[in-house]
């Protein structure tokens, strides 16, 4: 097919993600390859968003699509009582790879899955209910974990399932306090164990964070945020959940993203980068003291591809890639130099209100005055938005705009020429932002 006529019967015939059908414009891509993508005819857009922040390694990459390949024609698929040899070498690898004593996993299809698993978990092991989450958060769109979520996407698939408790983030949206790492921790600790109060700590089974929040802002936690609330949860007996689905395998220069903070929780949740979303996979790993419990007693999950052998076969080839190609070593290096390229571009545009990043998981925030409001209020838009990007879409770029800002997340198989050239594009478009800055 044509690009015309990929994008007509696509749009005719299959609904889109968080989006109404008859207003999408998706882009049309036949091959992929590396950092790049290419439509039919041809045309080539540089991936700064690793799609959804997922293809870690890169397009195409022959070793994982031979792994895929071989599996397919040796055991397709095995039913989620069967043991497998896949299942063994992924499960074995994940033990020895994952920090601390979370060796023992159970496969969904994808991060939601793995979050809903997490959720089941956690009731069953603390005989809890309630589930604290945070405003800034995205963990799924199925029902269970869209409660979860703080976004706006979660307001039209409300009523939410029972038992969700909310709380504010280190960094509230709109904060004119200053202060240190150190204070915002203490305040923000402090005022969740009043929360915790008031719910009754023997209420609570877990708290779902996102290590490094993803789309809603990009946002590491202050130093010695992560120490801290796994010292406050463990004093009531609350399981830690870090949802590593977008942050984990490599994306911030450390293969978890919660070893940052030189902490272990008790359930870690990935997908994404795992399989460099070549194939779809999820994972719930649990510590030695929750898996042991699930020796004695019931675990109350399940799926139709639960230890999809494809998919493990897909997961097992792109931690060969990972640790082969030394693509955590160099997303940590790569970091470095995109945040070079993000301070130029924010001395040069007036436009750039922040920027931050963490080895290859960033964005650049935009403003529309000089009182350094955000250009885009709170789950609103503006046109300018738009324009920006239809100008990276004409120029070879792809990347994922949210309210205010440009996501950078390119695969982590990137070099110093790829940013260059993403950057060089980026910096074009800012200038389209700078023409309607206020004062």
């Amino acid at each position: 097919m044509n690009s015309q006529e990929m994008i007509e019967l696509c749009t005719k015939h299959s609904l889109f993600s968080w989006s109404a059908t008859g207003k999408v414009d998706p882009l049309p891509i036949a091959r992929a390859e590396g950092i790049y993508l290419y439509s039919p005819e041809g045309q080539r857009w540089l991936d700064f968003n690793s799609q959804l922040m997922s293809v870690n390694i890169g397009h195409g990459h022959p070793k994982v699509i031979e792994a895929i390949q071989k599996q397919a024609a040796t055991l397709a698929y095995a039913y989620p009582g069967m043991a497998t040899e896949v299942r063994a070498k992924l499960s074995k690898r994940l033990a020895e790879l994952v920090p601390g004593d979370i060796n023992t996993f159970f496969f969904t299809l994808g991060g939601a899955e793995a979050n809903e698993n997490a959720i089941k978990a956690a009731r069953l092991f603390t005989g809890r209910h309630k589930i604290i989450a945070r405003y800034r958060s995205y963990h799924g769109a199925t029902h269970g974990v869209m409660s979860l979520t703080g976004d706006p996407r979660r307001w039209p698939n409300e009523p939410a399932m029972s038992g969700i408790v909310r709380v504010m983030d280190p960094r509230p949206y709109d904060y004119s306090f200053g202060g240190s790492d150190e204070e915002i921790v203490k305040h923000n600790l402090q005022y969740l164990e009043e929360v915790i109060q008031y719910e009754g700590p023997h209420t609570i089974a877990a708290m779902f964070i996102e290590t490094v929040t993803g789309t809603n802002g990009i946002l590491p936690p202050p130093k010695g945020y992560l120490e801290g609330l796994k010292k406050l949860l463990e004093k009531y007996g609350i399981l830690l959940v870090c949802d590593e689905v977008m942050c984990g395998w490599g994306r911030t220069g450390k293969l978890f993203a919660f070893e940052h903070g030189n902490i272990v929780p008790d359930i870690v949740t990935m997908a994404k980068g795992l399989t460099s979303s070549y194939m779809p996979l999820g994972v719930m790993g649990v510590s030695d003291r929750i898996a042991n419990h699930f020796r004695e007693n019931v675990f109350w999950g399940g799926l139709t591809y639960n230890a999809h052998p494809m998919c493990l076969a897909a997961a097992v080839a792109v931690i060969d890639v990972i640790e082969e190609e030394k693509l955590v070593d160099n997303s940590a290096k790569m970091g470095e130099v995109m945040r070079g390229h993000m301070a130029k571009l924010a001395s040069k545009h007036k436009c750039v209100r922040e920027h931050r990043n963490i080895g290859l998981f960033g964005l650049i925030e935009l403003r529309k005055n000089s009182k350094n409001e955000r250009l885009v209020p709170y789950a609103g838009s503006h046109p300018v938005m738009a324009k920006l990007n239809k100008f990276f879409k004409d120029n070879g770029l792809f990347t994922v705009l949210q309210w205010s800002t440009v996501m950078c997340n390119p695969p982590l198989c990137i070099d110093e020429k790829g940013l260059a050239e993403a950057f060089e594009i980026v910096d074009r478009g800012l200038s389209i932002v700078d023409e309607v800055f206020e004062g």
